[in-house]
């Protein structure tokens, strides 16, 4: 049987990375070939697009970079944390070593994540073309003026977004920035997006679940000079009055391999505490 190929990507600019990167190298050459070791955030060399697993070492963002590079390939990802949260690279050194073997044998299959597509159209300062993991974010920036914001889904009108923007999520990115706005947390498997407004002028406009086989086109009827549309809060570029962003679902998946015994509710609860009980006080020992 042949070997397996791999491929290595790391943020080598994080502490540490480029050591354990260095440290593990000859443990994983023994177990696969080696294609290529590479920053995630630098071009892939074209041979590296055979690999059959690329093993990304570093944090959550680490991986959404390897993601999008290695979008069009299919390779799946198994991401070593080395960073802080931890939410989708999932494993640590010592797991990442213990179920190596499974991986590579096929034994433990890989999560199949929708992604989006985004396009900046309709202007001649800003072009943007990008596949998001997370979320496309429009932010109102400098001067901070209220922007406005006009949705349409499959060609029908949603709503007019006034306020400091809006995020659009897969359900993978759900968990982010989504989260953080009082947007509704959907199963990674899911084929859904998720609308969920920054900073609403009004009370009424709440986040929603759409469909995810209809395009979703966003208005910019009024911005600012410092409006911008990112990708993962990685990639962004600038919005004019008139400029329409375009997303889809994207053709490929992202394909993500989850630690052995953990589900994604137990990854919520670890992670994020969610659905832990309330911490009750207590009076005999008031510091518990």
């Amino acid at each position: 049987m042949s070997r397996k190929r791999i491929v290595i990507l790391g943020h080598m600019d994080k502490p540490g990375v480029a050591e354990q990167i260095e440290r593990l190298h000859p443990w994983l050459a023994e177990r696969a070939e080696v294609l290529a070791v590479s920053p995630a955030n630098r071009p892939l060399a074209d041979e590296a697009r055979a690999a059959d697993l690329c093993v990304v070492f570093g944090g959550d963002g680490t991986l959404l970079a390897a993601a999008r590079a290695l979008a069009e390939t299919g390779i799946p990802l198994l991401g070593v944390n080395l960073g802080k949260l931890g939410f989708l690279a999932e494993f640590t050194v010592e797991q990442m070593q213990q179920h190596f073997a499974d991986i590579l044998a096929g034994r433990v299959k890989p999560t199949e994540r929708m992604m989006l597509k985004a396009q900046v159209a309709n202007c001649e300062s800003h072009t943007l073309s990008a596949t998001a993991v997370n979320d496309v974010a429009i932010h109102a920036g400098p001067p901070h003026r209220m922007i406005d914001l006009v949705v349409a889904h499959g060609g029908r009108r949603v709503s007019q977004y006034l306020g400091d923007g809006l995020v659009v999520s897969t359900p993978t990115g759900s968990t982010a920035h989504n989260l953080s706005l009082g947007g509704p947390i959907l199963h990674p498997t899911l084929d859904a997006i998720v609308i969920t407004p920054v900073g609403p002028h009004t009370l009424s406009l709440r986040p929603i679940v759409l469909s995810s086989d209809k395009p979703i086109t966003i208005t910019a009827s009024r911005v600012n000079a410092g409006s911008d549309v990112s990708i993962d809060g990685q990639a962004a570029t600038g919005l004019c009055d008139g400029d329409i962003v375009q997303i889809t679902r994207a053709d490929r998946t992202v394909r993500i391999i989850s630690c052995p015994g953990r589900s994604f509710f137990d990854t919520l609860t670890d992670k994020l505490h969610w659905g832990r009980g309330p911490e009750y006080y207590n009076k005999d020992n008031p510091l518990a």
